[in-house]
């Protein structure tokens, strides 16, 4: 099982509820392929570097998870093939990435209990 991690950006003109869903779709997609969610992280609204589809704001979303490589191609296939997805990016972690996201989480959750 290798550890991954996929960022992608959805567009900024659908609802809270739309946003939710494709967020929840490609969760979906994860664990049906034999995957295991280990941290996901919404990032909200948030302005893009360069203009992409004409569009200069989208929806931000962080998943770490652990799997099989033949994860990444059914995944990234789902990406292209949905419409509101405008960009993504996903990688394998080292052992060095995968200290740096525990060390984050648990940063993450000590500010949520104060």
């Amino acid at each position: 099982m290798n550890n991954y991690e996929t960022v992608f950006i959805v567009t900024p003109v659908l609802s809270d509820a739309q946003v939710q869903e494709v967020a929840d779709k490609f969760q979906g997609v994860i664990t049906e392929n034999g995957g295991q969610i280990v941290n996901k992280e919404s990032w909200g609204l948030r302005k893009l570097a360069y203009p992409i589809q004409k569009k200069t704001t989208g929806f931000y979303f962080l998943v770490e998870f652990t799997g099989e490589g033949s994860i990444i191609n059914t995944l990234e296939t789902q990406y292209r093939r949905d419409e509101r997805v405008i960009r993504f990016l996903t990688f394998k972690q080292d052992k060095y990435a995968v200290e740096y996201s525990e060390k984050r989480r648990a940063k993450l959750s000590n500010k949520q209990e104060e």
